[in-house]
């Protein structure tokens, strides 16, 4: 268990009250998709649960689960939508892990052979260039 409390004015719980906007590729009962501002890869997407928890350590194991699910269809279109070799799957847990936001979340990076990884701490990627990867990701989960 964490020792922190839930900071119900994190980024991603913004994101949940429509605080904040982003680029939303899939929302069901339980999870958000959207993708990453600053993307590791083309197609950096994250699931967030909608009910609060700090991370992996605090989480009710029903969200996790549902995360996980939703990271499972979210993989699987990734692979179809941008032609992937294979699909990079990262969580962090409290600040010694590299947490930064504390919303439990799930990166999920398509991987090609070859193609490096850009830095996460770079800039933030253009809404259009954001736009277009969720169209594609969007149409691959039809």
């Amino acid at each position: 268990m964490t020792s922190q409390p839930y900071d119900d004015q994190n980024p991603f719980a913004k994101i949940l009250r429509g605080e904040l906007p982003c680029h939303k590729v899939y929302e069901d009962e339980k999870t958000l998709c959207f993708m990453d501002i600053m993307p590791m890869t083309d197609g950096h997407a994250l699931v967030i649960p909608k009910a609060p928890s700090r991370n992996m350590l605090d989480i009710d194991p029903a969200d996790l689960a549902a995360v996980m699910a939703t990271a499972q269809k979210i993989a699987r279109a990734q692979m179809k939508a941008f032609n992937a070799d294979g699909i990079m799957v990262m969580q962090f847990n409290e600040p010694a892990s590299g947490q930064t936001v504390y919303h439990t979340h799930v990166h999920l990076l398509p991987r090609m052979e070859g193609t490096k990884m850009r830095p996460h701490t770079g800039e933030m990627a253009e809404p259009t260039f954001l736009a277009d990867m969720t169209e594609k990701l969007k149409a691959a989960l039809v």
